[in-house]
């Protein structure tokens, strides 16, 4: 009796994916963990170490406040940054990210106030350096805090020694960016109407305020036409800023009307201004249905375009008298519609090109006190209205508080009932507005009113409004002669055009604003902050004294900014050369605006692994008004040129639904949350999916979407990493290589130049797209769906099996190193599980890529293969849809190409193994009319038959030679062969 063959277990035969790199991810658990390991591993200097003596490649941060959790707007700019300093630095950088934090000023401060205001004490009470030292402990809280939620990120940098606006150095370094202005003459103190919050007590920059609807007061003056210039100076009529022919007696008696949202404001009114490119008339009352103010007879002068739109308003019936030229404007002056209160002066007519005659009445309330345009339409006219003898001193009708001052007669403190108050310490509307209108209704000059809704600007801390009011501040010149034929402006707008801006609007857009500012305020009358540490007199001149300099910034760097708050701080700077008396000590601080303007002295310049000027500068599209713009300024204000050579910037993130995200819509997405639940990479891949120049969306949906690409990713690599287990790092002479794996090293460099090129623009989701498109679409489904019938059943000394081996090897490492910077935590486990040995991923230097891999003739040829493969596919598809065949290796079509070209790039090749086929018949010609044909205009034509033979028990082929090898009679030679191999090597 004959023994039955023992059955083999072919599957054990098999070369099958082996590796312990999980499908699942499991990055929430997976990640701190690996980020702990980092930490412990001392990864950041080790970063430090390998990079040293390289090229510096600076990324400069733009310090967050330190207040609070870090939201999505953080993680999307640290992302960003990260990925930035990483690519660099594994393109053979030495590309150091130092973290920074901006410490002082409003948020802070607000926040411990809100302590006290808890705890019912008064901040005034306290000690100023008890109090600082506070806002300077609770700062460094939420440092440490978001130190660990950045680090949770994936974010690699100098936590351990990062910059901070608190630290003594940075302190000193500050002051003496101050001091270095003033001794440059670019530092004075004027009086203009600046942005002032009531509630907070202090200035605000225009990057400090945003805007919000509010329903306001609006009101129509009546200002009385008592005097024409030309009767009572005609001597001076030529210093005016129009001349004109005699006036005519008919406007004697009339009323030029205004229009403002901001009654408050009138008892700050000096003049009026017109334009004279707009056409006026004077209109006479001839009926009236009003409860008050005009009434039939009256004289009203209005832009023709909105008087009876201002009718309307005030209920009465114009008719037209005549027209009026800007000549006589130009030449009349009117009455203050108080001046029963004590506003005796005259008002004045400008002539500006900020008038329009869009809305309102075609004249513009202008209060020097209270508005910008208002101010420069005064300073423009000063020397024509003093020899008018008119007085041109700017009063200052209102408070830190919101209460009218005794500059406003009638409504101040000696007034009946008090001062008035535009708002009060809450943000409420006070009792300005009414008071004033009453007085106009009484004085007979309240023409009209109504309400309206309009924006306004807001506290973007305490979300109170603003108010704009005359104070005297320090301020930096914009335009003063630097001595060298620049001005500041001059400078920053020429450092803007030797700048690059990703995306280029940048450009524009921070031109614009350098172009259109006011001299910079510095001044802030709060408590925590570097001081505008310089001594004045009486006039506001600044003492120069480089030895009272020295003193100062001495005491800076080894005490901090307390030393000037410090008991006797002021005998100790001034020392005995000068005099206390004279030379007073300011007690304003600097706006935060210029300490992370001149983040870049204390960092870029003080420190030894960093370097002046930073390569880039990133932040969100909201900074060009903010860091952008005053580190330009700080920058070209102390050595000339901008402290960064490229700007980049990134919009904000909005809902899934395009809406702002809101707590009170429920619709926000915070970067705990995400990272708990699905982990940072993908928080990452989301940050590298999106187009960040734009403002980008964020929900559930998109965090899915990006859960899905990642798993794809993910999945490619652990294929890769299954199958390179059994490789044995064969390298293979290119000559040696077949077509296919030529081609997918072509491939690579392709890729190479597109990543490169991508991390060299900032433009991330476009090698995102080509590496996730290459690994779903030309990997996962094109050449590893070929190659693994090799790759699993060739024997081990199959020359096309160790190619494919060590072109996947290729493969592995190019993708894992170029999305190592993106997703740190994925590729540094790939890593690993690769070589368990290796220290980090983020050790290593992206892959170079030999220039024979580039090999156009071969991927000419491959177009025309995949094209045909292509239709050969189809008909398959169509073949398991009607349940013909169920595995394509049931199939042996007939291909017929009428294409010579295509029929040559076929030539050679085992076209069944590229379409996964048992056999295959390439032929020449159109095929039958019933053939499968694609509608893509290409000349191929598929058969669909049955492969004929016996199916391999090993690779599951159909082929006629399964039985042809008697020791293993349900195979085929090719696995008969593989077998016998193997069982020799045991």
């Amino acid at each position: 009796m004959t023994d039955t063959p023992e059955k083999i277990d072919y599957s054990k035969t098999l070369y099958l994916p082996e590796t312990e790199f999980p499908m699942r991810a499991g990055l929430p658990q997976k990640e701190p963990e690996m980020a702990a390991k980092w930490k412990e591993m001392g990864l950041y200097k080790k970063l430090r170490a390998s990079a040293a003596g390289r090229e510096k490649f600076v990324l400069h941060d733009g310090p967050p406040y330190a207040n609070g959790n870090i939201h999505i707007g953080h993680a999307l700019n640290k992302v960003l940054k990260d990925v930035i300093t990483r690519s660099f630095q594994m393109r053979g950088f030495d590309s150091n990210y130092v973290p920074g934090w901006d410490c002082h000023g409003l948020p802070i401060e607000w926040k411990i106030e809100e302590k006290y205001r808890e705890k019912g004490k008064d901040k005034n009470e306290v000690p100023v350096n008890e109090f600082r030292q506070e806002c300077r402990e609770f700062a460094q809280g939420w440092i440490d805090k978001q130190s660990d939620e950045f680090r949770r990120l994936g974010i690699e940098g100098d936590f351990d020694n990062p910059y901070t606006t608190m630290a003594f150095h940075s302190e000193a370094r500050i002051a003496g960016e101050l001091l270095k202005i003033a001794m440059s003459g670019q530092l004075y103190r004027g009086s203009k109407p600046i942005m002032w919050s009531v509630v907070e007590r202090t200035a605000l920059a225009e990057a400090e305020v945003e805007y919000a609807e509010v329903e306001s007061d609006t009101i129509w003056v009546k200002f009385p036409v008592v005097e024409a210039i030309t009767r009572t100076h005609p001597e001076k009529m030529d210093r005016v800023m129009t001349h004109t022919s005699s006036l005519n007696d008919d406007l004697y008696g009339a009323s030029v009307v205004i229009w403002t949202t901001t009654p408050w404001t009138i008892p700050g009114n000096r003049a009026i201004s017109y334009s004279s490119k707009i056409e006026y008339g004077l209109y006479e009352i001839t009926e009236a249905t009003n409860d008050f103010g005009p009434q039939p007879g009256e004289k009203l002068i209005f832009a023709k375009r909105l008087a009876e739109d201002a009718a309307t308003k005030a209920k009465v019936t114009f008719k037209l008298v005549r027209d009026v030229t800007g000549a006589e404007l130009g030449a009349i002056t009117c009455a203050h519609p108080l001046a029963d209160l004590g506003y005796t002066f005259a008002v004045p007519m400008l002539d500006g090109d900020h008038v329009t005659d869009d809305a309102g009445t075609g004249f513009v309330h202008t209060a020097p006190s209270h508005g910008r345009e208002d101010f420069e339409a005064w300073m423009a006219n000063v020397r024509p209205l003093e020899a008018l003898g008119i007085d041109v001193k700017i009063p200052f009708p209102v408070d830190d508080a919101g209460f009218y001052t005794e500059d406003a007669p009638g409504f101040g403190p000696s007034a009946e009932g008090g001062a008035a108050r535009v708002l009060d310490d809450n943000g409420k509307k006070g009792d300005a507005n009414k008071r004033v209108m009453d007085a106009l209704i009484k004085a007979n000059n309240l023409f009209a009113r109504g309400r309206i809704k309009h924006e306004y600007p807001h506290s973007w801390r305490s979300k109170k409004p603003v108010i704009f009011r005359n104070t005297p501040q320090w301020f930096v010149y914009m335009d003063k002669d630097l001595a060298d034929g620049t001005t500041l402006r001059t400078r920053a707008l020429n450092a803007i055009d030797q700048t690059r801006f990703v995306p280029a609007g940048g450009q524009n857009r921070l031109r614009a604003m350098i172009e259109q500012r006011p001299d910079w305020v510095l001044s802030r009358q709060r408590a925590w902050g570097v001081p505008i540490c310089v001594f004045a007199d009486a006039e506001g001149n600044v003492l120069q004294d480089e030895a009272v300099n020295a003193r100062i910034l001495e005491a800076f760097e080894k005490e901090g900014a307390d030393a000037w708050f410090a008991e006797g701080a002021k005998e100790r700077f001034l020392g005995s050369e000068h005099g206390g008396e004279e030379w007073q000590m300011v007690s304003d601080i600097l706006d935060v605006w210029f300490d992370s303007g001149s983040t870049h002295t204390f960092t870029l310049e003080d420190r030894p692994d960093l370097k002046w000027p930073a390569d880039v500068y990133l932040e969100g599209s909201d900074q060009h008004r903010g860091w952008f713009h005053s580190s330009l300024l700080e920058s070209c204000a102390t050595r000339g040129r901008a402290p960064y050579n490229a700007v980049v910037t990134h919009g904000f993130t909005m809902a899934e639904d395009g809406r702002k995200m809101s707590k009170s819509l429920g619709n926000t997405v915070t970067p705990q949350e995400v990272m708990s639940q699905s982990g940072a990479d993908i928080l990452r891949l989301w940050v590298m999916n999106t187009d960040y120049w734009e403002d980008q969306r964020l929900g559930k949906t998109i965090i899915q979407t990006n859960i899905d690409s990642y798993r794809k990713i993910r999945n490619t690599v652990r294929w890769m990493l299954g199958t390179l287990a059994h490789d044995h790092g064969d390298e293979i002479a290119y000559a040696d290589l077949p077509e296919l794996e030529k081609l997918m090293l072509h491939r690579l460099s392709e890729l190479d130049q597109i990543v490169r090129k991508g991390y060299d623009e900032f433009d991330f989701k476009r090698i995102v797209r080509a590496l996730s498109d290459f690994a779903n679409v030309e990997l996962s489904a094109f050449y590893f769906d070929i190659r693994k019938d090799t790759l699993y059943c060739d024997a081990p000394s199959s020359l096309k099996r160790r190619s494919a081996l060590f072109v996947i090897r290729k493969l592995f490492d190019c993708l894992v190193l170029w999305f190592a910077p993106m997703m740190p935590f994925t590729t540094e486990e790939a890593w690993l599980s690769r070589d368990p040995k290796a220290e980090s991923v983020h050790l290593e230097q992206f892959p170079t890529v030999p220039a024979d891999w580039s090999n156009e003739a071969v991927a000419e040829k491959w177009k025309g293969v995949r094209a045909v493969r292509r239709t050969v596919t189809g008909a398959l598809e169509s073949e398991r849809k009607e349940k013909r065949i169920g595995s394509s290796l049931e199939a042996a079509p007939v291909v017929h190409v009428a294409d010579a070209e295509l029929l040559k790039a076929l030539d050679g090749l085992d076209f069944a193994e590229i379409c996964i086929t048992s056999d295959i018949s390439v032929v020449s010609g159109e095929g039958p009319a019933e053939a499968f044909r694609l509608d893509d205009g290409t000349k191929v034509a598929v058969e669909p038959k049955l492969a004929e033979g016996t199916k391999c028990a090993r690779s599951w082929k159909i082929t006629k030679d399964v039985g042809s090898d008697a020791e293993y009679p349900d195979v085929s030679a090719r696995d008969a062969q593989a077998l016998r191999e193997l069982a020799a090597r045991g």
